[in-house]
Parts: C-alpha cells; sequence; structure tokens
C-alpha cells in the first residue's frame, strides 16, 4: 500500500520560562493511502501536540526538535512558511475539536469556507459556488441560508460540520480529526463520524483520529497507536487493539471502559494520574502506575519492540519473555 505519510522519530519541544517541556518524544507513526489510523490516550497523553506538529503549527514557545514528517515523500519539517501554506487546507484538511474556539465569532459561515477555497482553488474559480456545494456535501440544510449566518446561530452538531467543511473543500489527501465529536450528544457524535467515513471513501482520503473514546476506534479505524507522555507505547491493528491488547497501560485502558454489558465489578480506573510533562518519572514513563511493572522499569526506558506482524510495545515485559 502506497505511504502517505511517514513521521519518523519527531520531537517537540515547547519553552517557557521555568523549563523546557517535551511533549512529543521520539514519535514514529504512518499512514497510508486510503487508511484510516487512530491516535488514542488520556487527556495529555501528547496527541494533539503531535498532529500541530505535523502541521507546524505550534503553539508559543513550540518547536520542533528533531525528526522528520514525510508527506507523499516530502520533509515538511524542511519547508519554509509559505511552503508550507501549500499543504495546510490543500493537501491536509484538520478539523478540530472545538468548533466555537476555531470558527471566527463575528465572520459569516460563507466567509470562513472560502476562505480556503480562495487560497487554494485554481484562478477564476466561483469559490461561493464551491463553497455552497461543500455545505451542502456535509449535510447542512438550506446551504444558501446558513451561507449568511454567524457561528453563533447555529447549533454544536451544525457548527461541527462547518468546521468539516472548511476541511474537506479542497478535497485534501488527508484528514485530521482532533476529538471531532467532543461535547456533542450520543446521536450527533454517530452523524458526525458516519459522515466522516462517508467523505473519506468519497474524496479517496486518509484518516488520523485523535481521540480518547475507543468505541470509536472500533468502528471507524484500520490501525491505532495508543501514546501515553509523550511516547507510543503500542501500535497494532484496531481487531488486535481489542482481540488481544499487549501494552499494560492499553490493556488498563480498556478495563477503564463502561460498557452496558459490563458488570460494575469488572470496571476498573486506571490508578494514579498521567505524569506531569514537567516532572516526568524516570524509566518506563507508564510503570507508576503499572500493576505488572519489573524493577528496571523504574530506571530504564523500554524500547519500542516488535512482538508480532506489523505489531509493537514498548514494554520490557516482552524483551524479558514475561508476556
Amino acid at each position: 500500500m502506497t505511504r502517505l505519510l511517514d513521521v519518523q522519530e519527531l520531537t517537540t519541544d515547547v519553552v517557557t520560562p521555568a523549563r523546557v517541556i517535551r511533549p512529543v518524544d521520539g514519535v514514529s507513526f504512518r499512514v497510508d493511502a486510503g487508511e484510516a489510523v487512530a491516535i488514542v490516550g488520556e487527556s495529555g497523553s501528547g496527541k494533539s501536540m503531535t498532529m500541530l506538529s505535523v502541521l507546524q503549527l505550534l503553539p508559543p514557545g513550540g518547536r520542533i526538535r528533531s525528526g522528520k514528517v514525510n508527506f507523499n515523500a516530502t520533509d515538511l519539517t524542511g519547508l519554509a512558511a509559505r511552503q508550507l501554506r501549500n499543504y495546510r487546507g490543500k493537501e491536509i484538511g484538520v478539523i478540530f475539536q472545538d468548533p466555537m474556539t476555531f470558527l471566527n465569532p463575528i465572520q459569516r459561515i460563507g466567509i470562513q469556507v472560502c476562505e480556503a477555497i480562495s487560497l487554494h482553488a485554481p484562478p477564476r474559480s466561483d469559490a461561493r459556488k464551491i463553497a455552497l456545494d461543500t455545505l451542502a456535501r456535509v449535510g447542512i440544510p438550506s446551504p444558501g441560508v446558513v451561507f449568511d449566518y454567524f457561528p453563533h446561530q447555529l447549533s454544536g452538531g451544525m457548527r461541527q460540520r462547518v468546521l468539516i467543511a472548511i476541511a474537506i473543500a479542497c478535497n485534501p489527501r488527508l484528514l485530521i480529526a482532533d476529538e471531532p465529536t467532543t461535547a456533542l450528544d450520543v446521536t450527533t457524535q454517530a452523524q458526525i463520524m458516519t459522515l466522516l467515513r462517508d467523505l473519506r471513501q468519497d474524496m479517496g482520503s486518509s484518516l488520523i483520529l485523535i481521540t480518547h473514546d475507543l468505541g470509536l476506534v472500533a468502528e471507524y479505524c484500520d490501525r491505532v497507536y495508543v501514546m501515553y507522555a509523550g511516547k507510543i507505547v503500542e501500535e497494532c491493528t484496531a481487531d488486535q487493539l481489542f482481540e488481544a491488547p499487549r501494552h499494560p497501560y492499553t490493556r488498563a485502558l480498556l478495563r477503564s471502559i463502561l460498557t452496558a454489558d459490563r458488570r460494575s465489578d469488572l470496571f476498573q480506573a486506571i490508578p494514579g494520574q498521567p505524569p506531569d510533562l514537567r516532572h516526568m518519572p524516570g524509566g518506563c514513563r507508564f510503570h507508576p502506575r503499572c500493576d505488572v511493572a519489573l524493577a528496571k522499569c523504574a530506571t530504564e526506558a523500554p524500547p519500542s519492540l516488535d512482538i508480532g506482524a506489523d505489531r509493537k510495545a514498548r514494554c520490557w515485559l516482552y524483551a524479558e519473555g514475561e508476556i
């Protein structure tokens, strides 16, 4: 299968007045053409910061320290800001998790959808017509009316559809969806995810889904990368993740899901809290919360180990033959 995105040992620092923190630490992953890939983990694990690093949309003080982001065989980390604009929106579309943060509250919807179209569409293109077609494509009723609305005049689900319209307006080859169903009711969540799946299939695009909702992963994704404290700790197919999770953190995540058919006594919250980026534990970053940690887990950081065909886990238990 054709490799579309290949991220290699990506490391990102954020410089603050007090110290340098590292929310992304040696992250490697790939996305093939037409594939849906999930990046999962608790809040603060580095999922969103990884994607902001890919696009070089980092917050003040953020900088890529090392690594490569190869998109269609071009290393994006070596491009100037003007060159990057040819990829953002045109080749890579982003759906952010909070429409009221990323939509301009004082600009009409149509202007915001037309902005990316005007920047990337061929000369003499009718940006308004493309925008209206795109709004209809994402299921917004009466797009001609909504075109002149302000964001506050729409429901949360409709605002999310507008963000999707902005992301797909130029038919990108890669869609990045960062928690696209946060704060939406269950019915609207299902509608948004079905819309994303259908759009991806229609455009032949790949998808990166950033989420903490493993139910979405099971239904909509092909492969999964599990992140913890800035590192990928397990990578596998979605089927493998649910049939036989291998890393202790992945197992803990699955045990912490409350489902309708699970007895309450089988539900287990993960003890403790994710580590503070300013004070990372030594060794394996999950060891303070791990119920099967070895002595060396507290002092030596484990490498990413091959544990099967196209499957890896960052855990000393496999090197020691404990599991």
